[in-house]
């Protein structure tokens, strides 16, 4: 059985009382349907996954218009995902860069990921896994994901060597719509 991401975009942010309520409303009922809520540190936003079976997708998309009509759901489809450095371990911060790409950088940008700058994070200690998720009706179209186990890792010189590279330096002026958000988990 297929298994599908759904990202809820809040808007606001909440607190893990409130982001429990919303996930019981939104999981009740749907057998092997999980959430996960991570709050944004530098805003007023909330970031709620929910995976599981692809069949409980439309329910699930019906009872979040009708509990909280203000909220953004996008379906992600796996591209990569890679055990960290420290995997394994506990991963309460999430850092996510959402970002569109000119069309002509597109090959040039999944490559970079795929080869260079995914696996070089998931390198970095700190780092227990980085992951691609591609949002194909929607903008921004390409989400990393990193959960790390300390906040520190994010910005750690080994981060920040592999930030540095050549690749990275071409690639990134092609980013378009781009949005660099640290989380903590809530849920």
């Amino acid at each position: 059985m297929l298994e599908t991401v759904l990202l809820v975009s809040l808007g606001e942010r909440f607190d893990e009382p409130r982001a429990r309520d919303l996930a019981r409303t939104l999981t009740q009922g749907l057998e092997g349907l999980r959430a996960v809520a991570y709050a944004a540190l530098d805003e007023d936003e909330t970031y709620v996954y929910l995976r599981g079976p692809a069949g409980g997708l439309p329910e699930v998309q019906a009872r979040l218009a009708e509990s909280f009509p203000g909220a953004r759901s996008r379906v992600l489809h796996l591209t990569l995902d890679l055990a960290g450095a420290s995997a394994g371990q506990d991963a309460p911060w999430h850092y996510i860069v959402e970002t569109d790409v000119l069309p002509e950088a597109e090959a040039d940008l999944n490559a970079w990921y795929d080869q260079e700058h995914l696996p070089g994070l998931a390198s970095v200690p700190g780092t227990v896994r980085a992951m691609r998720y591609e949002c194909r009706d929607e903008s921004p179209r390409y989400l990393a994901c990193y959960d790390l186990h300390t906040r520190e890792t994010f910005g750690s010189p080994p981060w920040l060597a592999v930030r540095a590279s050549d690749w990275s330096s071409r690639v990134r002026p092609s980013f378009r719509n781009t949005r660099r958000t640290m989380f903590k988990r809530i849920l």
